[in-house]
């Protein structure tokens, strides 16, 4: 297994700063799983005694709430996910699902906490990507807070555009009722929004595939919500 992680091609920035002693202990305490488009990688209000390292692949992470379940951010690979709920809570606040095939990684709890107590260079890395996922969350708070449904939904479009697929054609990964999870809409009013950016010419539709037309346009509507 050491060797598996050594040469791992998704290896992450903070595994690359552990020595061989601790790849070799790392390959010893994790494991390696694939899973299938809608399987559960992780159950909210489980017992939590792994940090999942999503080695390639798209996730969901949602949370189901008083009223309705809600998605709380579509992930792509490589990341690291459940750190804050494995060492503190240890118990699951939330599901992640794959919503294409992805192979996860989980690391023992234990491996992981020895490697940021022991390596300073390891302990950085986990809290940059920590940094970003807080302000990531604190800037959907805002958006979500105070702006219109059209907003909301260019906002979604381009952070798949942006940092999901890094072009301006894709295929959404969520259904038009999970894109409603994700912007704290309903089904109906996204599906209302989406036909108005396409009669707007802003975005073309094909089943699931999107393409943007008018990126200024989207990013006008995002930023004046």
């Amino acid at each position: 297994m050491m060797d598996l992680c050594y040469y791992c091609q998704n290896r992450s920035k903070a595994a690359n700063a552990l020595d061989e002693k601790q790849m070799e202990k790392l390959g010893h305490h994790c494991n390696s799983v694939l899973f299938e488009k809608g399987e559960k990688i992780l159950i909210q209000n489980d017992l939590s005694h792994h940090i999942i390292y999503i080695q390639n692949g798209l996730v969901k992470v949602h949370a189901k709430g008083v009223k309705r379940e809600q998605i709380l951010k579509v992930v792509k690979s490589p990341c690291y996910l459940g750190i804050p709920t494995t060492l503190s809570s240890k118990i699951n606040t939330f599901s992640i699902t794959a919503i294409s095939k992805t192979n996860v990684c989980f690391v023992e709890a234990p491996i992981f906490k020895e490697f940021v107590i022991n390596n300073g260079n390891f302990a950085f890395e986990i809290i940059v990507e920590l940094c970003k996922n807080e302000l990531y969350f604190f800037n959907k708070a805002l958006n979500q807070m105070q702006k219109q449904v059209p907003g909301k939904v260019a906002d979604a479009l381009l952070y798949f555009s942006n940092e999901i697929f890094e072009k301006d054609n894709f295929e959404l990964p969520l259904t038009r009722r999970e894109l409603g999870d994700m912007t704290c809409s309903s089904r109906e009013s996204v599906s209302r929004v989406l036909s108005d950016f396409r009669n707007n010419k802003i975005i073309e539709i094909n089943k699931k595939e999107i393409k943007i037309l008018n990126k200024n346009s989207l990013e006008r509507i995002a930023a004046t919500g």
